[in-house]
């Protein structure tokens, strides 16, 4: 059963979580002008999230492997470190929500 402390919780968890993914995929993210990067942000709704980047030009960006982009720097941007990151995520949604549910 979830309370509003819960459920408080639960959705801070989620926005750290979502936060540390958009922190690893600045690492990666083409880097031109810096003008994709900046526009990075997560974005929570009660237990719904996301990680996006909003310019013309992100969707392409993230799924054209062909071009070439700086050293470090890569296409799937996103997808990247969402896999890489999974474990580390969940375990940042879980520590808060542990401590409640021990009291």
């Amino acid at each position: 059963m979830w309370t509003t402390r819960g459920r408080r919780l639960a959705e801070e968890g989620l926005r750290r979580g979502l936060e540390h993914v958009l922190g690893e995929s600045q690492k990666i993210v083409p880097l031109e002008e810096g003008t994709l990067r900046r526009s990075g942000k997560v974005t929570v709704n009660g237990m719904e999230g996301a990680v996006s980047y909003d310019t013309p030009y992100a969707k392409r960006q993230h799924e054209e492997l062909t071009w070439r982009h700086l050293p470090g720097r890569s296409a799937k941007y996103l997808e990247i470190p969402f896999n890489r990151e999974r474990d580390v995520v969940l375990r940042m949604m879980q520590v808060d929500l542990r401590r409640w549910f021990r009291g």
